[in-house]
């Protein structure tokens, strides 16, 4: 039986989203009942979609009802976790045939490398490239020649962009392939000491790089549990991977035997099968309420606090912050994968992985499995787990206990007794917190702000000697309007070896911080932000502020009450590393609230 909380934000947001949802199937609809334009393309629009095929393919395309996959890619060989996905289409295009269908890649999108940029300007360009990936994928699909999708895309924006253009593209089935975490390097406690000692000068940059190089290794997804795995699970979670298909690690022979079978089975999700099943379907209210809860019952990014509300806009779904609250309140957190503990995902997908977090939060009635996949209707199909003998896939159910309970607990002695991310609202605004990896004690800060402007000059102050005693850092101007909403974990090492000394620390920002985010109390994605006039924008050095991730509220004692809002100059933010491009988008994206998208919702002015 559904929980009844579950069941009451499920009906919520269905009555909330009646009109956009309505209006968005209507759309779909009438896109199917259009069909494929292949179908009846004249004669010159029909050789140019085949004129580079070869001649078998031309003519499954062109003589027959044969359906014909388009495959949109993020492959890039700078990205670990894209570098993979160079095979990916010839296998997809050898499966299709196999099947008696045919393959395309109908084009590429942007992926850029969040690992990279952190710290850099180039992260300023970073969650806008979400949306630049759905236009991106939505010129690749335009073409209107397919009868399902392909998407091959797995990290920070890049899964979140490719399901809004899957949700515009919606009349269409659609499969998700990913390639996989890499293999387990330096272990992670490991890894963030010795970021600590380099922050505290204790190791020099040659010691630091060996470290780096020890952790991220090879290709795929990088093995802590940010916004790339995150991600994984919620494709996963929301049914659109086959059964386990996202923790292999790349080269197994198991990933090249789930690749093909996705291929095979997207195609019998056409409309010319028996099985039709559009993503729209797929994209439903019960879908995305199962991504919240499993966002919370595994301590995942807080990223996907923006990006879970702007991918169900996209499907014509209207989620708040109070939804993930209201469902993080009775939403126990049962896995541990660091930053929220010392092992990596290949040990939670070792230990019994998604399959044993769905089995148990669907017997618990937290998930719901009345919902549609691209491996059938019931999310019960996904607590089996793929097993490849003797050269055949097949799957079998996946572990019912937990091998390891520090890694995995059951849903009646979990880690904490929520969500691993939590609401909070006060005169300052609202902002989301991620708990799961903060210690109870380090939970609730009342201590005195000092403001900044950019990271640089947090990091001078630390350096000269000022961030000594219990502070609560105050950064803003970081927020989608300001410039673009960089991720703010090039901060991390630092505030980690100040609250490691001893001190009471916080932060408090307009800005995100990397789906790594850990021990530090961080106040994130402030709304109103600082340019849009929020109330982050009145404080002043030296007045009290106080983070209750318990209570779940932010607020000052300071009187704001005729202040003025401090603006700042952004001047250097505009220009440089291609920023100047993305001011249309930083004049029209709507706050972080709802979805952070230049799609849905204008910016407050």
């Amino acid at each position: 039986m559904t929980h009844s909380t579950v069941r009451d934000v499920t009906r919520r947001i269905i009555d909330r989203s009646r009109v956009s949802r309505a209006d968005y199937m209507d759309r779909m609809g009438r896109a199917r009942d259009h069909g494929v334009a292949r179908a009846h393309l004249g004669c010159s629009n029909l050789a140019h979609a085949t004129a580079a095929m070869p001649a078998a393919v031309k003519q499954a395309m062109t003589g027959g009802r044969a359906p014909n996959l388009g495959i949109v890619t993020a492959y890039n060989d700078m990205l670990s976790a894209h570098q993979p996905f160079e095979r990916f289409p010839a296998l997809i295009k050898q499966a299709a045939a196999d099947a008696g269908a045919t393959a395309q890649v109908a084009g590429g999108v942007p992926a850029m490398c969040d690992g990279v940029t952190q710290g850099e300007p180039g992260m300023e360009l970073s969650l806008f490239s979400r949306d630049v990936i759905a236009l991106s994928a939505s010129v690749a699909l335009s073409h209107n020649c397919f009868d399902a999708a392909v998407f091959l895309g797995m990290c920070d924006k890049i899964a979140p962009g490719l399901v809004i253009a899957a949700a515009a593209f919606g009349h269409v089935p659609a499969i998700f392939l990913p390639a996989g975490p890499m293999t387990s390097g330096l272990s992670n406690d490991r890894k963030a000491e010795t970021r600590q000692r380099f922050a505290a000068g204790e190791i020099d940059r040659d010691a630091l790089l060996a470290a780096e190089m020890e952790s991220y290794h090879g290709p795929g997804i990088c093995t802590f549990y940010g916004t790339a795995n995150t991600n994984q699970m919620l494709m996963e979670v929301m049914g659109l991977h086959l059964p386990g298909a996202s923790f292999a690690n790349p080269g197994q022979a198991i990933r090249d035997a789930l690749t093909a079978e996705g291929a095979r089975r997207v195609l019998t999700l056409t409309a010319q099968g028996d099985d039709y099943t559009p993503t729209c379907e797929i994209l439903s209210e019960r879908a995305f309420v199962n991504g919240i809860v499993g966002l919370h019952a595994t301590g995942g990014s807080t990223n996907l606090a923006i990006h879970l509300i702007a991918m169900a806009r996209a499907a014509g779904i209207i989620l708040t912050w109070q939804d993930f609250a209201d469902l993080s309140d009775v939403t126990p957190l049962i896995a541990r994968v660091y930053p929220n503990g010392l092992r990596d995902v290949n040990h939670f997908h070792a230990a019994g992985g998604l399959q044993y977090v769905i089995g148990e939060l669907l017997a618990a009635g937290l998930m719901q499995d009345d919902v549609r996949t691209v491996a059938g209707d019931g999310l019960h199909r996904y607590t089996r787990e793929p097993r490849f003998i003797d050269g055949k896939l097949t799957w079998q159910e996946g572990a019912r206990d937990a091998i390891d309970d520090s890694i995995l607990r059951r849903v009646d002695t979990p880690f904490q007794a929520t969500g691993g991310l939590k609401l909070l609202s006060g005169n300052l605004g609202t902002a989301v917190i991620k708990t799961s990896a903060v210690k109870p004690e380090h939970r609730v800060i009342e201590a005195p702000a000092r403001i900044f402007h950019s990271q640089d000059a947090v990091k001078a102050a630390f350096d000269a000697g000022e961030l000594d005693g219990d502070v609560v850092c105050v950064l803003r101007f970081q927020g989608p309007q300001a410039n673009g909403m960089p991720e703010l974990h090039a901060l991390t090492p630092i505030l980690s070896l100040m609250q490691a000394r001893g001190q009471k620390i916080a932060l408090v920002t307009d800005g995100r911080m990397s789906g790594a985010s850990g021990r530090i109390p961080a106040a994130i994605h402030v709304t109103p932000e600082a340019k849009s006039g929020g109330p982050i924008a009145q404080l002043v050095d030296g007045d009290i502020v106080r983070l209750d991730a318990e209570a779940g509220t932010l607020t000052t004692t300071a009187v704001l009450a005729g202040r003025a809002c401090v603006e700042a100059d952004l001047s250097a933010n505009e220009t440089g590393i291609g920023r100047e491009l993305f001011q249309p988008f930083r004049a029209a994206v709507g706050p972080a609230s709802e979805g952070a998208s230049i799609f849905f919702g204008g910016a407050t002015r």
